[in-house]
């Protein structure tokens, strides 16, 4: 039996990151929850380098000294801290500098996030690895 929507509902919204957005939401407050929101905050940053859905160079290099200055305010663990101002950094280039400081990040919050959030940005650093090779 097919249940359809009614002619007035709306398409529902794609959510990127959802499980690593959930996993933020689930971690209880200090280290875990923080590693988890900086991480959601940077993997969105790199997937505004995307071509169909990116944003422009200036918009994207203002946005990362906002996140830059967001990030000095956050209680991160030293290692994972210097990998993520990279990628914010990365953010406002191309792709190619993109996913490789992606996959920095990765490496470093392995411990921190479950599997469904590396799914997550393990798909976001393949997408950019092949953004990078077609340009």
């Amino acid at each position: 039996m097919l249940i359809s929507r009614p002619p007035y509902g709306l398409a529902p919204t794609p959510f990127r990151f959802a499980a690593l957005a959930a996993l933020a939401g689930r971690a209880p407050l200090g280290g875990r929850r923080e590693v988890a929101l900086a991480t959601y905050l940077t993997a969105r940053l790199a997937d505004d380098v995307l071509g169909e859905s990116g944003l422009a160079p200036p918009i994207r290099a203002e946005r990362a000294r906002n996140a830059r200055r967001w990030l000095s305010t956050v209680a991160l663990p030293a290692p994972v801290r210097q990998p993520l101002a990279r990628l914010i950094d990365a953010s406002a280039g191309g792709a190619g500098e993109t996913s490789q400081a992606l996959r920095a990040v990765i490496a470093v919050t392995a411990e921190y996030l479950d599997q469904g959030a590396r799914l997550e940005l393990e798909q976001l650093a393949e997408t950019l690895e092949t953004q990078a090779l077609v340009k």
